[in-house]
């Protein structure tokens, strides 16, 4: 066999395994789900949700909310992870339906790299009350190498943010 054929045999079986990893990290997605049940109904609870203008005052993940609530705008969010570092990116607003789903994804570059499908979903319980459940699907390229941090770092997040909507929704008259 010649050196050229190995050199090309060696980056034909580099190709492969990269496409194949490629394909594995984006068809197996990461997916980070809470819920709380509320003592409120799915109205209260999507005012207290889309009143981003008083995230400051009380939401410990998404500290920033900017932008148009509009299926098909881009929105502007700043996030705080459990170590207090913030980042700021730009999803597109995939569902936007009062008193039931907000939904956005967000993406790293061109897409597949590290992209996000995040939603809040609310379901109405009897007695008035509602479920909210909040949930993020990653998939890309990059995400079974941050697999961890986003279960220990984003997730904890999730978990704050929604005792702390529940907090809000039961003080909010």
């Amino acid at each position: 066999m010649t050196k050229k054929r190995k050199v090309l045999i060696g980056f034909g079986t580099v190709a492969v395994v990269l496409i194949a990893y490629c394909v594995f990290s984006i068809a197996r997605p990461t997916v980070l789900r809470t819920a709380i049940e509320l003592d409120a109904t799915p109205d209260q609870v999507w005012k207290v949700l889309t009143d981003r203008g008083s995230y400051p005052d009380w939401n410990p993940f998404i500290v920033s909310s900017t932008g148009d609530l509009t299926a098909g705008a881009t929105i502007t969010n700043v996030l705080k992870d459990t170590a207090g570092k913030e980042t700021t990116f730009t999803p597109k607003l995939l569902a936007v339906e009062p008193g039931r789903e907000l939904r956005w994804i967000g993406k790293v570059g061109f897409g597949g790299i590290f992209d996000g499908e995040h939603s809040f979903r609310i379901e109405a319980l009897p007695g008035g009350r509602s479920r909210l459940i909040q949930q993020e699907t990653f998939r890309g390229v990059a995400v079974p190498v941050m697999a961890g941090w986003l279960d220990s770092k984003i997730k904890p997040q999730f978990t704050a943010m929604n005792e702390a909507l529940a907090a809000r929704v039961a003080a909010t008259p």
